[in-house]
């Protein structure tokens, strides 16, 4: 049985790892982090997926818990803007749409048409327009049918997921860090702040122990690597070979801004919002106590001194004291992300640009995975190999699902725009889109290994990109009645309407 998991590099992704790696395994495992003080974190991705949620609730962390402490809001979709035309607007919520007589509303409301298939098809776009909390003053959720108990503890994982729950958090990554450190420490994970000298091998290249400036050696059976884009263990040590996503996905560089921001008087829209710019696209993700903002580029088009630029006029004055944090991302992942005695889990196993909010997602799917698949003495190659084939697959989920937003968004009015309609295509993503063409994504067309997003979230991003909309409705809707699905609008707007005037807003649920 294997006893001693050390994990080298803190931040959200190692303090991640060591907690739920604490929760699941118990007291028969010792977890020692290694960190050092000289190496910043990323310390920028604040915006999640609605199955964190597992993550906290497995833990047994309530909201009060760990949102005061992280500055954490919620988050019930993105807003895309300008993606489509200049002042063009459209929500991914976490929303399932209807269905009505076997076709989605998405299929009817290219039969029948609407102003805003996003508000004619799914409450939450206007909840967060009015920036509404998704929870009653009471703390009930809005959609009751979805109530799990409010703090019960639950120790369930994204698989366990089969509703679409209706929100997600916004918070500030590194506090995230710190909460889970001090949690993780009561609980008997060792810390160990120092700089790791030297990584040493045994004979067969497994590793045995690191070397630390002011610890010593620190030995283990099995090590994981949260060194972010380094990848100390994996790519340098070990050398596994980094596969790039650069051809399909050209932005590789970010430069971010903490901006102050008086949410008591400007309220708190409860999503990420994502506002095309010239050569990519600015992120804006609403804290309890400032705005979290970045520009998203490829360097091809854009310089860093030009997107600070972009950046602080986009923000205004409110930007002239915030300092910038230019960073450049890795995107790709590595072709095995658990190699030999290593497993890499965040930054350092793979990443894509921050548009869907995958950074955090990344995390909790490989600590997950790695609990599933967790090795004895043995190392049973085919554990390794079923983990390194769901990173991977997951990994790869999200680079289709991003290259859509990009090649069927109905921009092209610059040299990047119209750059991201003449890149190649991942593999298969070619036939997928000849099928979109004549039919919206359903089950059976698009990606097939779990990623993170459902068939609905193709079928949203396709109709509000606008530049790859099915050539007509589907045929067999001329046959059918539609009153029906006129009624589901109709009932959307009215329960939208309903909630938008009984819900309390975001700030005021957050403060009481």
């Amino acid at each position: 049985m294997l006893r001693n998991v050390v994990i080298v590099g803190g931040g959200t992704a190692g303090w991640m790892t060591a907690t739920y790696l604490k929760e699941a395994l118990g007291d028969q495992i010792s977890v020692t982090l290694v960190e050092s003080a000289r190496v910043p974190t990323i310390g920028v991705g604040e915006a999640t997926f609605s199955t964190v949620r597992h993550f906290f609730d497995y833990l047994g962390l309530a909201e009060r818990d760990w949102m005061p402490a992280c500055h954490a809001s919620y988050k019930l979709a993105i807003r895309f803007e300008n993606w489509r035309e200049p002042g063009h607007v459209f929500y991914h919520p976490f929303e399932r749409m209807a269905k009505v007589q076997g076709f989605t509303m998405a299929d009817w409301w290219l039969k029948l048409g609407g102003e805003r298939f996003d508000k004619d098809c799914m409450v939450i776009p206007e909840l967060v327009d009015a920036k509404r909390a998704p929870k009653y003053s009471d703390g009930e959720l809005f959609e009751r049918s979805l109530h799990d108990g409010g703090d019960r503890k639950r120790q369930s994982t994204m698989s366990d997921q089969d509703t679409q729950f209706p929100y997600a958090y916004h918070f500030d990554a590194s506090l995230l860090a710190e909460f889970l450190a001090d949690f993780g420490t009561r609980r008997g994970i060792r810390r160990v702040r120092d700089d790791v000298l030297e990584v040493r091998q045994d004979e067969r290249g497994w590793i045995s122990h690191l070397v630390t400036r002011e610890h010593g050696e620190i030995t283990g059976d099995l090590f994981i690597d949260c060194t972010g884009f380094r990848g100390l263990l994996i790519n340098q040590v070990l050398e596994e070979p980094f596969e790039s996503y650069q051809e399909y996905l050209p932005n590789n560089r970010a430069v971010a801004l903490r901006v102050p921001a008086d949410v008591e008087q400007t309220g708190m829209r409860p999503c990420t919002t994502a506002t095309a710019q010239d050569s990519g696209w600015i992120w804006t993700i609403p804290l309890s106590n400032r705005i979290g903002t970045g520009y998203v580029y490829a360097d091809e088009f854009c310089s860093p001194e030009e997107a600070e630029k972009t950046l602080r006029e986009f923000v205004g004055p409110e930007a002239a004291d915030a300092e910038a944090n230019h960073i450049r991302m890795r995107i790709g992942r590595n072709r095995n992300s658990w190699v030999r005695n290593c497993v890499a889990i965040g930054l350092s196993s793979g990443f894509v640009e921050p548009l869907e909010s995958t950074g955090i997602f990344f995390i909790q799917h490989g600590v997950e995975q790695l609990v599933k698949h967790f090795p004895d003495a043995n190392w049973e190659p085919e554990l390794i190999a079923s983990y390194n084939r769901a990173v991977a697959r997951c990994l790869d989920g999200v680079r289709d699902f991003l290259v859509v937003h990009y090649r069927c968004a109905a921009r092209a009015d610059t040299p990047y725009w119209k750059a991201t309609k003449e890149r190649p295509l991942p593999p298969g993503l070619d036939e997928r889109l000849e099928a979109w063409s004549v039919r919206l994504p359903d089950h059976t067309s698009v990606y097939p290994y779990y990623h993170g997003f459902e068939p609905y979230s193709y079928n949203v991003m396709l109709l509000g990109l606008g530049g790859h909309l099915p050539k007509r409705s589907l045929p067999a809707l001329d046959f059918l009645d539609d009153t029906a699905a006129r009624a589901e609008m109709a009932r959307v707007r009215e329960e939208s309407a309903r909630l938008v005037s009984s819900l309390p807003s975001q700030y005021e649920y957050l403060t009481s």
